[in-house]
């Protein structure tokens, strides 16, 4: 998610300033090297839209692995999918912050994610019967509507829209810091903490739960414009697998925040 995803904004093939950086750090016989080289990376050897999808498909593939592992393993090894959880937390923080995409760290990310988000899935299911299996379809159809009116043109991304973006973002990531330290420190008992609080009978977390979609959405868009940027600049190949990393946290985020709504949803009955 970015200003931009992180993801993305880190690496060089996706803007201008990161060749003024390379060109600084290179002696003068390695720039010469680069001007009598051809102007161009060979086809094979850029960006495309095909095999950032092809390299989506393997990572959203490990991803249900671990899911399934996570989901079945949940009784037996309550445990584990909490441990997978941070190993992935770490995993994102390397690939956010390491300068050239690693598709074996990607991957690493999918498939340990997946046993997160498994288990995670499996702990709901038990308090929350029912829950899981709309959370599942409905960010099935926010990743395939968003990608329909993304690939349509009737949405892109914005200065304007990508700054309230960030100014959402943070305010959400205030009061989720907020709220978490009042539920670990006892002020609020509740499961939800402030997200169980109504506002006109609705709870605060059903209201946060649509707004919070609505961002996920726009981050998706934000993933997609950054790969239609690289393929358009002729990006090297590799960073095809930085589009993906960025695509499955944001899609991972868009879950999460779905399944605690529905959960919030229930709970209220």
């Amino acid at each position: 998610m970015a200003l931009n995803n992180p993801a993305f904004s880190r690496n060089e093939a996706f803007s201008n300033q990161g060749a003024v950086a390379v060109a600084q750090d290179m002696s003068a016989q390695q720039l010469q090297d680069i001007y009598n080289q051809p102007a161009t990376l060979p086809d094979r050897e850029v960006m495309t839209i095909e095999d950032t999808v092809q390299k989506s498909v393997a990572a959203f593939g490990l991803l249900l692995v671990g899911a399934a592992i996570g989901w079945i393993t949940m009784p037996s090894l309550p445990f584990l999918w909490i441990g997978a959880g941070i190993v992935g937390f770490v995993l994102a923080l390397v690939n956010i912050f390491k300068k050239e995409p690693s598709p074996g760290l990607v991957l690493a990310y999918s498939a340990v994610q997946g046993v997160f988000v498994g288990g995670i899935s499996a702990f709901y299911e038990v308090m929350w019967p029912g829950v899981v299996a709309p959370a599942v379809v409905a960010t099935l159809v926010v990743v395939g509507v968003t990608l329909a009116l993304f690939a349509s043109g009737k949405i892109r991304a914005s200065k304007k829209a990508t700054k309230i973006f960030l100014i959402a973002m943070v305010g959400y990531l205030v009061f989720s810091l907020v709220n978490f330290g009042l539920m670990i420190f006892g002020v609020n008992d509740d499961p939800w903490g402030l997200r169980s609080a109504e506002i006109m009978g609705i709870p605060l977390g059903v209201i946060l739960g649509i707004f919070v979609v609505i961002m996920a959405a726009y981050s998706l868009v934000l993933d997609f414009d950054f790969i239609q940027q690289g393929v358009r600049n002729r990006a090297p190949k590799k960073y095809a697998w930085t589009g993906v990393f960025g695509i499955m946290v944001t899609v991972i985020w868009l879950y999460l925040e779905i399944l605690r709504m529905l959960a919030i949803m229930q709970s209220s009955d």
